[in-house]
């Protein structure tokens, strides 16, 4: 049995609980309607969306679903873009802007400038995430959270005013090498070397298998990557060694985005 002042203490204690949560909920989701420009229907379903798996194991309480969701959304979207946009170019020039504009560091880097770093739940003491590109999967989670809420049109004008128009310049994304590895076989190819790309190591980090990938030229190691998938680290590893070799050449990926708009398309209306 609690005596009175034992009673009086647990309920003060689930008080201030209650009003920590109430007031980190609330900030939440201020931030969030601040970056959607509209207010949230089902707030859970943003919150499942902005939850790293290393916050959240089951599929219920991350948003690994949703990626996979809003990756085939965002995909379809871009296609349709591209579609419009180029009426006379072939089937080629548009799967590889299309593969451009979706690519993983460029989603990261969008993810970054539009702020979602700060209201992703993530490990932060998890030092193997820094090399990771979650918040260009969250971007894609969050896509998957915006479709289930206010459907496919509506969709379709958010990732048009928020994400295509402001951060993916096409014009400038055509002439984008992303694909290092394509860049790296082709200039060892021209200067008679050996390129190989080889895992030198493999270890579980917050649960998860991250792969060390090292690019090797004519059986040296030029440069390594790491992911939590050997096709991101071997393309890090590539990428690293085309900066190594200074190969970059004025198409270096986006890292900072100029601070313009494109004007919509006339379709968009």
């Amino acid at each position: 049995m609690y005596d009175c002042q034992e009673v009086s203490t647990l309920v003060f204690v689930r008080w201030l609980k209650f009003l920590f949560s109430f007031r980190k909920k609330n900030s939440f989701t201020r931030e969030l309607s601040h970056l959607l420009g509209y207010y949230p229907y089902s707030l859970e379903l943003y919150e499942t969306a902005l939850t790293h798996r290393s916050q959240g194991e089951s599929t219920d309480q991350n948003n690994e679903r949703l990626e996979y969701l809003g990756d085939a959304i965002l995909s379809a979207l871009v296609a349709d873009y591209l579609f419009k946009r180029y009426p006379y170019k072939g089937e080629g020039y548009l799967t590889e802007m299309r593969s451009k504009m979706v690519n993983r560091q460029q989603l990261n880097h969008i993810a970054l400038r539009m702020g979602l770093k700060k209201i992703t739940r993530f490990n932060r003491a998890d030092s193997s995430l820094r090399i990771s590109h979650i918040f260009g999967n969250t971007l894609e989670a969050l896509i998957g959270a915006v479709y289930l809420d206010i459907g496919y049109k509506r969709t379709e004008k958010w990732v048009m005013k928020n994400i295509i128009l402001p951060h993916m310049f096409v014009d400038e994304l055509e002439n984008t090498e992303y694909n290092f590895k394509n860049k790296l076989y082709g200039w060892a190819s021209r200067n008679g070397s050996i390129l190989e790309f080889e895992t030198i190591d493999e270890r579980h980090e917050g649960g998860r298998r991250l792969f060390t990938v090292a690019a090797l030229l004519n059986g040296e190691s030029l440069a390594e990557g790491k992911a939590f998938n050997k096709k991101d680290a071997s393309q890090l590893a590539a990428q690293a060694a085309v900066e190594k070799l200074g190969l970059s050449g004025g198409e270096e990926p986006i890292n900072g985005f100029p601070d313009r708009v494109q004007s919509a398309p006339h379709w968009y209306f």
